[in-house]
C-alpha cells in the first residue's frame, strides 16, 4: 500500500508531461472516428471538476459546524479565529507587494507593442469573458455573507453565507446541551467523512482528470500566445514562484518551525488539482483531505481554517490582480504615485477576498481596480490570451497558501503531530 501511494504523484506529473504534448499535437480540430479529441477532453475534464464540486457544499457546512462545535465552547476558538484572519491578511499582504515589486523592476506595460495596440483599438472583446461573472465591490461582499435563505445559499453554492451559517450555527450548537444536540453533531460529523470518502475515492481518477483538463488548455492555448505577452507572463510567474518558493517556506520553517519540503509533499495532490482544475473551491476537498490526513493537522484547525481561507485567503489571485492591473495602468501611460501604489496594493488585497473560487474569476477583481483609477476596463483584454494558463498557476498558490496558514494555525495551538518524521516517511 505504501509502495503505491509514493508512485500517486509522479503519475500525476506524468499526466500534466503528456497532456502538454498531446494537447499541443491534437489542437482543437483533429478528430477520431468523427469526433474531436478536444472536445472528449472537454467532456472527461468537466465531469471530473462537476465530481469534485459534487461534494463542496455538504463538506464545508458539515466541516465548519463540526469544527466550531467541537472547539465553540474552548476559549481557544477566540484565538483560533484572531490567528487565522492574521495569517491570512500577512500571507497575502506579502504576495501583493512581492507583485508591485516585480512589475516595478520589469515594467511589463511599457512597451511599443502594446502601445501600438492601444492605439489601433485592437483590443479583445471581454463581453464573453465577463458574461457570466458580476463584479463584487466592498458592499455587495458584505451584504452576501448573510443570505437571505440558507436552502438558496446551499443551492447556489454561495460560500460565504455558508460559511457564516457554519460558523453561527456550530458555534450555537456548541452552546446546547441534551441528547437532540449530540445527535445533531454526530449527523454532521458522520456527513463530513463521507464526504471526506468521496473525496478518497474521486482522487483514484485524478491522474485521468488532469490529464484531460490540462489537454483541453493546450489545445486551445498553445504556447504561441505566450510570445507576445512574454514580459508580463514572466513577472506573473516570477512573483508566484517568490511567494511559493521563499515567502511560503519562510513562515513555514521560522513561524511554525516545520519542513517545507516535507509541507509541500503532503499537499501535493491538492497542488497539482489545483493547478489543473484552475479552481480553489473544486480542489476544496482533496485540499482537506491532504491537510488533514497527510499534514497531520487536526480537525478542529482544518475545518476552520481551510474553508475559510477558500474564500478569503487568495495570495495568488491578490498578486497576479495587482501585477495585471499595473500593467495596464503602465500600458496606458499612467505615472503612479507612491500614493497611488499604495491604494493599488490595498484594493488588490481587498478585492481578492471576494474572488469566487473558480477560473478566471479574479479578471472582475482587475476590472474594479481599474474602474476604480479610471481606466477601461477594456485593459484587460491586454493579457486575455495568457490569462488561461497563468489563472492554473495563481490557482495553485491560492491553495498552497491556505495549506501553509492551517499548519501555521495548527503549530500556533501547540499541536505536535503535524509533519512529523513517520508521516512524513508513509507518504
Amino acid at each position: 500500500m505504501t509502495s503505491k501511494k509514493k508512485k500517486g504523484p509522479w503519475v500525476v506529473f506524468a499526466a500534466i508531461f503528456l497532456a502538454f504534448i498531446v494537447g499541443n499535437l491534437t489542437g482543437t480540430e483533429s478528430k477520431i472516428f468523427g469526433i474531436t479529441y478536444y472536445s472528449i477532453f472537454d467532456l472527461v475534464g468537466t465531469l471530473f471538476i462537476r465530481a469534485l464540486t459534487l461534494v463542496v457544499v455538504p463538506l464545508v457546512l458539515s466541516s465548519i459546524v463540526t469544527g466550531v462545535a467541537r472547539v465553540g465552547s474552548d476559549k481557544s476558538f477566540k484565538s483560533i479565529s484572531i490567528k487565522t484572519l492574521c495569517f491570512y491578511v500577512a500571507t497575502t499582504l506579502s504576495a501583493v507587494l512581492i507583485g508591485l515589486f516585480c512589475v516595478q523592476i520589469f515594467e511589463p506595460g511599457n512597451s511599443e507593442a502594446l502601445r501600438t495596440s492601444l492605439t489601433s483599438q485592437n483590443l479583445p472583446s471581454v463581453d464573453h469573458v465577463l458574461a457570466s461573472k458580476e463584479a463584487m465591490g466592498i458592499t455587495p461582499l458584505i451584504l452576501s455573507i448573510v443570505p437571505f435563505n440558507i436552502l438558496d445559499a446551499l443551492a447556489k453554492g454561495e460560500m460565504l453565507a455558508l460559511i457564516f451559517f457554519g460558523l453561527i450555527f456550530g458555534y450555537c450548537l456548541s452552546k446546547v446541551k441534551g441528547e437532540g444536540p449530540e445527535t445533531l453533531k454526530n449527523a454532521f460529523q458522520g456527513l463530513f467523512q463521507v464526504m471526506i470518502r468521496i473525496t478518497q475515492l474521486l482522487m483514484k481518477c485524478l491522474p485521468l482528470g488532469v490529464f484531460c483538463l490540462i489537454a483541453k488548455v493546450a489545445a486551445s492555448t498553445g504556447f504561441g500566445s505566450l510570445s507576445s505577452l512574454a514580459l508580463f507572463f514572466i513577472t506573473v510567474l516570477l512573483g508566484l514562484l517568490i511567494f511559493s518558493l521563499v515567502v511560503v517556506p519562510l513562515f513555514l520553517k521560522y513561524i511554525g518551525k516545520v519542513s517545507p519540503s516535507r509541507h509541500f509533499k503532503a499537499v501535493g495532490p491538492a497542488l497539482l488539482t489545483a493547478f489543473s482544475t484552475s479552481s480553489s473551491s473544486a480542489t476544496l476537498p482533496i485540499t482537506m483531505d491532504c491537510v488533514e490526513k497527510r499534514a497531520g493537522v487536526s480537525n478542529r484547525i482544518c475545518s476552520l481554517v481551510i474553508p475559510l481561507g477558500n474564500s478569503l485567503n487568495m495570495s495568488g489571485s491578490a498578486l497576479y490582480e495587482c501585477v495585471g492591473a499595473l500593467f495596464v495602468a503602465q500600458a496606458y501611460g499612467l505615472d503612479l504615485t507612491i500614493s497611488a501604489q499604495i491604494v493599488f496594493v490595498l484594493l488588490a488585497l481587498l478585492t481578492s477576498m471576494g474572488v469566487a473560487g473558480i477560473p478566471s474569476a479574479s479578471l472582475v477583481a482587475i476590472v474594479v481596480i481599474l474602474k476604480a483609477f479610471g481606466l477601461p476596463a477594456e485593459g484587460i483584454g491586454l493579457f486575455l490570451a495568457v490569462d488561461r494558463i497563468l489563472d492554473m498557476c495563481r490557482t495553485t498558490v491560492n491553495v498552497l497558501s491556505d495549506t501553509c496558514c492551517a499548519v501555521l494555525v495548527a503549530k500556533s495551538e501547540g499541536e505536535t503531530g503535524i509533519l512529523t518524521k513517520q508521516d512524513f516517511d508513509s507518504l
